[in-house]
């Protein structure tokens, strides 16, 4: 039988913000049930009494709060982060000439000087990530190819990952869900085995490192 703690949990974990803000028990319980109340009416197929939809929020935050909140699902503590800044972001249709085009952009930097490159290839488009010192340079190799877009003002913030949490599920969703709650927008990830490298406006930087430092000294 459906009951009115089913609905609003299905209801709820349908919604990651949602779900995030029960755990933290920093929604208005009366105000949730009753904006909740007429998909659970519907549900129902009969008219819900706001306090039981209150009473099963309620319980639904106790319940999530101790498997939710603050727990990592690998130890960050292991982690250290590297910061780079002054980058830009190049994306360019994917063309016959695309592995001459990469090497290339690899031969343009000086990775024993701290320089910065890392090129994603999708099916139909590459995007490079570089120092963007090498702007011009950048440029000039792909002078016959077709850029869709150009970002700039960009800064990475790498985090250094146990090999542990390539089978931990959950990794990236903790780290882009602490970053989202502070409003930060991510313009891209890269991934190797053991790093995840978060692509952020430079205005974001410092805020994103000290939400991510506050997640590791959380552990």
């Amino acid at each position: 039988m459906v009951t009115v703690a089913h609905l609003v949990e299905k209801i709820v974990q349908r919604r990651p913000f949602l779900e995030e803000a029960v755990a933290r028990g920093i929604v208005n319980y009366a105000a949730l049930a009753e904006e909740l109340k007429p998909e659970i009416d519907k549900e129902l197929r009969m008219d819900a009494k706001p306090s039981a939809i209150m009473m099963a929020i309620r319980r639904l935050s106790e319940k999530l709060h101790g498997s939710f909140v603050g727990q990592a699902p690998v130890k960050f503590k292991e982690s250290d982060m590297t910061i780079r800044s002054d980058l830009l972001e190049v994306t360019f249709v994917k063309s016959p000439n695309a592995v001459e085009i990469i090497r290339e952009l690899y031969g343009l930097v000086d990775f024993r000087r701290g320089d910065f490159l890392t090129i994603t290839q999708g099916v139909y488009e590459i995007t490079a990530i570089a120092s963007k010192k090498y702007k011009s340079e950048i440029m000039r190799v792909l002078k016959y190819e077709s850029v869709i877009k150009e970002i700039d003002r960009l800064s990475s913030l790498t985090i250094k990952i146990p090999i542990s949490a390539v089978d931990t599920v959950g990794v990236f969703y903790v780290v882009t869900k602490a970053l989202n709650w502070e409003d930060i927008s991510i313009i891209e990830v890269v991934s190797t085995l053991t790093e995840m490298t978060f692509i952020l406006r430079e205005k974001d930087i410092s805020l994103a490192f000290n939400t991510v430092k506050e997640l590791i000294d959380a552990q």
